[in-house]
């Protein structure tokens, strides 16, 4: 078993896309957390399939895998970050960013991703617990039954501050639901050092029946904030060693959008960092 290392295009949004995946594939990554926004994939604007389809003979010429990531912060709103959200009290503005998933699951399907991934969104003010749960799981409906179709799960992040905020929620979720098959986890390991009550090994050892999508960066005790590798408090060595033991076979994809910046400069020293910590050379971490 190997691990498949990943870079996400939140981190690289000073780059065209272009550019971006070929800096990636030059650096010997794997794979690309593709972030549909503006300026990389546009999935609201016109000829979609067209540039879908382009983006596809890319990844495939450069040998890279891909996850869709559904996380633009003002992709369908220039004023509300994240919004409107799936627990937003419209149902108009619930069904838009529906759509958008329904449609983030189509351009998977075209690209051949092995997972879409989403969140919950933060529970609006006056919304009680119930309600924030009751809206959830029916907006999530129509994008399961499109993962179902299309054969590619919807991975569900545990975000802190939102509704689904740990793994215990996502789990919740998963009853709530009644276990469908679509249905999967994004593992970021930066948010299990923020806030689970487990270590980040023990929380990749409980994930690894649901694990869909990994991403990873460094983090520090109870503050949500995603750091370059080194500048946090996780030991990563056990960690990785951990994934690679569950048979996790998708994209563990660097999380870093806040350092767009820097992005070219991180990309490289982040693949570097995670070498050593597993002991390679070529991005692969022996099982």
């Amino acid at each position: 078993m190997t691990l498949r290392l990943g870079y996400g295009t939140n981190g690289l949004t000073d780059l065209r896309l272009d550019d971006a995946l070929g800096l990636l594939a030059d650096l010997g990554y794997d794979g690309v957390g593709l972030t549909l926004d503006h300026m990389h994939l546009d999935p609201l604007a016109p000829d979609l399939a067209a540039r879908t389809r382009r983006v596809a003979r890319r990844l495939t010429g450069l040998g890279l895998g891909v996850t869709v990531e559904t996380g633009a912060r003002y992709v369908l709103d220039p004023r509300r970050k994240h919004g409107p959200s799936l627990l937003d009290p419209d149902p108009d503005a619930r069904a838009a960013r529906t759509a958008l998933l329904v449609r983030a699951v189509e351009v998977a399907g075209d690209l051949g991703a092995h997972a879409v991934h989403c969140f919950s969104g933060i529970t609006p003010p006056g919304t009680t617990t119930d309600t924030a749960w009751q809206r959830l799981t029916g907006a999530l409906a129509p994008v399961l039954d499109a993962a179902d179709r299309a054969g590619i799960p919807l991975a569900v992040e545990p975000e802190p501050g939102h509704l689904l905020a740990a793994l215990a929620d996502f789990h919740h979720l998963r009853t709530l639901l009644g276990d469908p098959g679509p249905l999967g986890l994004t593992l970021d390991i930066g948010h299990c050092q923020c806030l689970e009550p487990a270590s980040p090994v023990d929380c990749v050892k409980e994930a690894a029946p649901w694990l869909r999508h990994v991403q990873i960066e460094d983090m520090r005790r109870g503050v949500h904030e995603h750091l370059p590798f080194g500048d946090g408090e996780i030991d990563f060595p056990p960690v990785l060693e951990a994934l690679a033991s569950t048979g996790y076979t998708g994209l563990t994809v660097v999380e870093l959008p806040r350092h767009s910046h820097a992005g070219p400069e991180l990309a490289r020293a982040s693949i570097d960092f995670l070498r050593r910590a597993t002991g390679t050379t070529n991005g692969a971490a022996p099982c």
